[in-house]
C-alpha cells in the first residue's frame, strides 16, 4: 500500500541519535553510524523525529510501504516501561490518530496495564488542536494598548537573511520559532527590542542543513555578542535549538546562548543560559 513514511538521507545523517528518543514506536535505530528505519510496520509517518534532527536528514515521503501495525508496535512499547507507553499514547493523541489510540488502549486493557490518562491527554503538541480560553475576567488589566514594532531589519526569515548584512555585526541575535511571536503577547518589547532576529520552523521548513551553514557563517564572521533561541513548548520546536547549537559549534566561536521556552498560553516556562 502507498502511505506516508519517513525517509533518512544517509549522506546528511551523522548518527547523533537525537531522533531515537522522539520515536517511542521503536522504528529508528542507529546502525553502523547512521539512523535507520528498521521496519515500515513501526513507522506511523507522523514525523515526531523530524524536529530532533540537527542535520535535516529526515523527511516524510509517500511510497509503497507495509501497513503500520499499532498492535505490533504496542507489543514492543509495553516492554520499555510506563514512560515510553505514555510518550506513544501522547504522540497518537496529539496527531488526532483516534483509531490507533483506540487500538493501543485495547492492548493495554488486554495486558491489564493501567496508565494515568491525565498526563497524556492534557499535554498539547503541534499540530494537535488546543482551544485557549481568552475570556476576560473581572479585574483583568486593560489589554487594548498599542505596542510599537521593535523590528530593526528586513528580511527576517532565516533562509533569506544575508550572513554579511551589517545588522549582524556585534549583534545580540534572536532566533525565534515562527509561532512564538503570535503566542507571547509582548514579544516585540521583551524579545525583539535591541536584537537582530531570524525566524524559522524546524519541523516544516526545508533545507535544515542550509540553516546550520548560515548560522555558522553569521557567528563566524560577525563577533556576535549573545544568542537567544525562543521556542514553543511543543517537542518538534526543540529542533531549532539543536540547529542553532550545531551552527555555533561549527563556527568554532564561543557565544553565550539563552534558551526560552514559551507555553501555548503565552507564558515563559523556561529561560536560562546554556
Amino acid at each position: 500500500m502507498k502511505r506516508k513514511i519517513i525517509e533518512i538521507d544517509e549522506e546528511k545523517c551523522n548518527g547523533c541519535g537525537n531522533c531515537i528518543p522522539d520515536c517511542p514506536e521503536g522504528a529508528l535505530q542507529v546502525i553502523d553510524g547512521k539512523a535507520r528505519l528498521i521496519s515500515d510496520l513501526f513507522c506511523d509517518g507522523l514525523g515526531a523525529c523530524i524536529g530532533s534532527c540537527p542535520q535535516g536528514a529526515i523527511k516524510i515521503v509517500e511510497r509503497e510501504a507495509e501497513p503500520y501495525d499499532e498492535k505490533k508496535v504496542m507489543e514492543n512499547i509495553v516492554k520499555k516501561g510506563e514512560n515510553t507507553i505514555k510518550a506513544h499514547l501522547r504522540h497518537l493523541h496529539e496527531h488526532g490518530e483516534k483509531e490507533y489510540l483506540k487500538q493501543a488502549l485495547e492492548v493495554l486493557k488486554e495486558k491489564d496495564i493501567e496508565i494515568d490518562s491525565s498526563e497524556i491527554f492534557e499535554v498539547p503538541c503541534c499540530p494537535g488542536i488546543k482551544i485557549i480560553d481568552r475570556t476576560e475576567k473581572e479585574g483583568d488589566v486593560e489589554t487594548n494598548i498599542e505596542i510599537k514594532s521593535q523590528l530593526r531589519q528586513w528580511p527576517i526569515q532565516l533562509h533569506l537573511v544575508n550572513p554579511k548584512a551589517p545588522y549582524f555585526k556585534k549583534a545580540d541575535l534572536l532566533f525565534a520559532a515562527d509561532c512564538t511571536s503570535f503566542t507571547y503577547g509582548n514579544f516585540h518589547n521583551d524579545f525583539i527590542k535591541g536584537k537582530t532576529i531570524a525566524i524559522a520552523c524546524p519541523k516544516l521548513d526545508e533545507g535544515i542543513d542550509r540553516y546550520i551553514e548560515k548560522i555558522k557563517q553569521i557567528v563566524e564572521n560577525n563577533n556576535i555578542n549573545t544568542i537567544t533561541v525562543a521556542i514553543m513548548e511543543v517537542p518538534c520546536c526543540s529542533g531549532l535549538l539543536n540547529i542553532v547549537e550545531e551552527g555555533v559549534k561549527k563556527s568554532g566561536k564561543k557565544v553565550p546562548v539563552k534558551k526560552v521556552v514559551i507555553s501555548l498560553k503565552g507564558e515563559i516556562l523556561e529561560e536560562n543560559w546554556l
